[in-house]
């Protein structure tokens, strides 16, 4: 396995300890015991894009639904453009209104969706290295998409990733449905 296959293992482990011994585990505590780690599709560089920053000066307002009903409202900040098996895609970053980070949300929903990972999406969270500009390259990290909380328990709300990212292609990486 490659280095970058190692730290992706090891992280996952950590992860999996984290879901079933932490007090603050998604996992609902009657089911922790049975939790022997959550399912992933194996690491597949294939899966870490270059994608090419556009920001947007005058970042949009998306009104994102959620599984409880109230939805959130983000900024669309940025729209990444990548290639994939010969094909271009684009997802777009957002951060919240209150948010002033560096850190992008970047919910999406893929083939897979429903079928091999939740059913309602899953999220990737990048941390570009000071203030992204128009052209500047940005890896896309696959391996790293995860489902959020509340495909393990109905007591969170989540958001919903909206159509504008909705890709139509399989993304084989990343965390797969896990029952319990």
């Amino acid at each position: 396995m490659s280095e970058y296959a190692d730290e992706l293992v090891a992280n996952r482990a950590e992860k999996d300890d984290f879901f079933a011994e932490h007090p603050q585990s998604p996992i609902p505590p009657e089911h922790r015991d049975d939790f022997s780690g959550l399912n992933y599709f194996d690491p597949d560089e294939t899966y870490r894009v270059a994608a090419v920053a556009t920001v947007h000066d005058d970042p949009e307002p998306v009104e994102m639904e959620t599984t409880a009903g109230a939805p959130v409202r983000y900024l669309r900040v940025v729209t990444f453009t990548f290639e994939l098996d010969g094909e271009t895609y684009e997802l777009a970053g957002y951060r919240q209104e209150s948010d002033d980070g560096e850190g992008l949300f970047v919910p999406f929903r893929d083939k897979t969706t429903g079928q091999e990972t939740y059913r309602h999406g899953r999220y990737m969270e990048l941390e570009p290295e000071g203030e992204l500009s128009d052209g500047d390259p940005v890896t896309l990290d696959f391996n790293l998409a995860y489902n959020p909380f509340c495909a393990y328990s109905e007591t969170f709300s989540c958001p919903l990733p909206p159509e504008e990212n909705w890709l139509e292609t399989e993304i084989r990486a990343g965390e797969r449905t896990t029952d319990f």
